[in-house]
């Protein structure tokens, strides 16, 4: 669809009323893939590449994570869906904070899952790495596997399923691949990232997830995010790292 002048891709499954899910960095709408086999019986499930990943157009950047929001407000309109639950993991979690806050009537609840709400000096120096590899690794797909994915799945993983791993490596390298560009232009925005001020708008009924065992958004994040937001529920996963929709569905 076309959102003031960018085509967003998006793909649609399920019946209910509207979900819309936002992915985390780098990838598009299938990093849910493993989800909606759950949700699509009670949701319309509506993912989104966001602009700059997937098979939506990948303007020069830098991006931001507010900015991204404005997008996924213009893009519910112009597919015409009015308000929609909204789901994001990581990135996408950034992205949805700041959709609720600064678009609040096109959001019905919200649920932030592995998030954060401002980049700290940890997190930054993470994601320099990754994007120092960006500029050294033959493919963006590499640096997601290479370099992201240790950061995301507890070591156990690895050690025991490591057909698993196979699967996930083979699931990266099989989606649309991310120019470099697209990338620094995305991680532009997650270490500018800063919802602070902007979490005690949100008023709608949101829903605060993280494993215990991740370290790039640990749950030093939860109390900022718990706190900030009125109307929020902390749930903690003992068992998980950053991208527990993938480790344990």
């Amino acid at each position: 669809v076309d959102v003031d002048g960018q085509l967003i891709n998006y793909d649609v499954q399920g019946e209910g009323e509207p979900l819309l899910l936002i992915p985390y960095t780098s990838a598009d709408h299938a990093c849910w893939a493993f989800q909606l086999p759950a949700y699509t019986e009670h949701f319309n499930c509506i993912a989104i590449d966001l602009p700059g990943s997937g098979e939506s157009d990948k303007p020069p950047g830098p991006y931001s994570t507010d900015g991204h929001a404005d997008q996924v407000a213009a893009f519910l309109g112009a597919i015409g869906i009015e308000d929609a639950h909204v789901a994001g993991i990581s990135f996408g979690a950034a992205v949805g904070m700041h959709l609720a806050a600064r678009h609040p009537d096109r959001v019905r609840s919200l649920s932030l899952h592995s998030g954060w709400h401002a980049s700290d000096d940890y997190l930054k120096i993470v994601v320099e790495q990754w994007r120092v590899l960006a500029t050294t690794l033959p493919t963006v797909a590499d640096v997601v596997i290479q370099g992201i994915f240790p950061w995301c799945f507890t070591p156990e993983m690895y050690a025991e399923r490591p057909e698993f791993v196979e699967t996930l490596v083979s699931f990266v390298r099989g989606r649309p691949a991310q120019p470099v560009d697209a990338f620094l232009a995305q991680t532009d925005a997650v270490l500018a990232h800063d919802a602070g001020a902007a979490l005690g708008t949100i008023d709608t009924p949101t829903l605060i997830t993280f494993g215990a065992r991740d370290v790039v958004c640990s749950t030093r994040f939860a109390e900022p995010l718990k706190g900030g937001i009125p109307a929020s529920e902390l749930v903690v996963f003992e068992h998980l790292s950053h991208a527990g929709l993938h480790e344990d569905p």
